[in-house]
């Protein structure tokens, strides 16, 4: 059965290949064709998309998905649409004087067929957006939706043939074998969205083709409070932030800063403004289950190490209700005190569980974010300008968000992207064009250049010549 799958992945790939290579450079009408067509996609079966990743989570917000995937896919593809010709057109580039009156010119190049493998915490809005780049980009794509939403990879796959022919675009899916297959294809670009140990070995299957990457991994992205920050207002959008999709985000806060002495006020808080999001959990809708038994156990594990180290665990149930044996919720949960060498603290998290961390001065704050992997998102809250500007200059991160969390992501008209373990490469807007595009350089000849004097047979000539070069130069 694997085999049959592997080579129905072959045969897509080769008819993406011939398709490409009848029309290489797809003008502004086919583009624009295709992106409607992924918009239709996106607004026609909103109903069918969220029961489907509902399912798959064995309960996921309808609004989240409305929101954080349908919506931020919508605004996507509008933004492209808006700014596709601009994109599009050939690029005037400076001509240095020895060379003038040639002139150079940059042409934004399909790069043929790209693959797209994407993860199953926001199934939709991490497949659909950079497909909505590559295909902005004039090229064909292939997609690998996660093998643990398969009731939406289903239906994306069915959505897709309703939307696409097979040479435009397409979903194959499949278990990890088949991912596998999937990133060894010599694919002209390769996307994967996921953790950073998989994305290792997603890097070293595409480097066998020379296949490019752009790798959108994770990590542990700290949340930091200045000491001059409105700790009310801060408090209230971390724990938005890290509550959202039950903390299922790449990019949600995976630990907090806080000043020393603070911890446990700000445990108290965030304890209220937790408990005023989700005032119920168990039976309530807004509130997203984990998406497997697997992952679930993860983070009991982690929980429970903690606690067992003597870290101090709080764990918020507002209404105090039993969740039940063969729910996947889990009650939000603080830990304080946490060592270093836990998992909690040395794993990316991705779930609602948020340790917090004290910290004696901006040095040391600096400090324990540089220890680290450099993360995918970095938030800080406060007024002190002199501590933004240290914290912005003196960290890497792949993005921050000043006072908010997670906002620099939904930005289109800014690169998305991580650093180091926490990925490489960026798209969104103009950035995912160009991601999917060669930048070709183009140098055009004047008849009037004076290049043939440089030529052999070498004499007084050339010596007077390159004598002026190099003045000018």
């Amino acid at each position: 059965m694997l085999q049959t799958r592997q080579d129905a992945l072959g045969e897509r790939f080769r008819l993406q290949r011939t398709a490409f290579e009848a029309q290489p450079f797809p003008d502004n009408g086919v583009r624009k064709d295709r992106l409607k067509r992924l918009l239709a996609l996106t607004g026609r079966h909103e109903a069918e998309i969220c029961a489907a990743i509902d399912a798959d989570f064995g309960g996921r917000s309808a609004h989240e998905t409305r929101l954080a995937e349908l919506f931020v896919v919508r605004a996507g593809i509008r933004h492209a649409l808006s700014h596709l010709s601009g994109w599009m057109r050939e690029r005037r580039v400076a001509t240095s004087m020895p060379f003038l009156p040639g002139r150079n010119r940059l042409i934004a190049q399909p790069l043929g067929v790209v693959g797209i493998v994407s993860p199953w915490n926001y199934p939709f809005q991490l497949a659909v957006a950079p497909v909505t780049a590559a295909l902005a980009a004039g090229n064909r794509v292939l997609i690998k939706p996660s093998e643990l939403t398969p009731a939406f990879s289903a239906l994306l796959a069915e959505l897709v043939a309703e939307h696409f022919a097979p040479d435009e675009l397409s979903v194959i899916t499949g278990d990890a074998e088949m991912g596998k297959a999937f990133v060894s294809m010599p694919f002209d670009h390769l996307l994967f969205t996921g953790s950073t140990s998989v994305g290792r070995q997603v890097a070293i299957a595409a480097a066998a083709n020379l296949t490019p990457v752009t790798l959108e991994l994770g990590g542990k992205s700290p949340a930091i409070f200045d000491p001059s920050c409105d700790l009310d207002a801060a408090v209230s959008s971390v724990a938005y932030g890290k509550l959202l999709n039950a903390g299922q985000t790449c990019i949600a806060p995976d630990y907090l800063l806080v000043p020393k002495g603070q911890a446990e006020t700000i445990a108290a808080k965030l304890a209220m403004a937790i408990a005023k999001l989700y005032p119920t959990l168990r039976d309530n809708p807004d509130y997203t289950a984990i998406i497997s038994d697997r992952h679930h156990q993860r983070l009991r594990d982690m929980i429970a190490e903690a606690r067992d180290a003597g870290a101090e665990v709080t764990e918020i149930n507002p209404a105090g209700e039993e969740l039940g044996a063969t729910s996947r919720k889990l009650q939000p949960t603080l830990v304080r005190n946490a060592g270093v060498n836990l998992r909690l603290m040395r794993e990316e998290i991705f779930g609602p569980v948020l340790p917090i961390v004290e910290y004696d001065g901006i040095d040391e704050a600096i400090g324990h974010v540089n220890r680290a992997d450099r993360p995918l998102a970095l938030y800080w809250f406060g007024r002190d300008s002199g501590n933004r500007q240290r914290i912005l200059h003196e960290t890497v991160a792949g993005g921050v968000t000043i006072n908010d969390c997670m906002l620099h992501l939904v930005q289109e008209n800014q690169p998305f992207g991580g650093v180091g373990a926490s990925g490489m490469g960026a798209y969104h807007g103009e950035w995912g064009f160009r991601t999917f595009s060669k930048e070709k350089p183009v140098f055009h000849q004047s008849r009037l250049s004076a290049g043939a004097l440089l030529r052999p047979p070498y004499g007084k000539t050339f010596e007077r010549l390159f004598s002026l070069l190099r003045h000018i130069t």
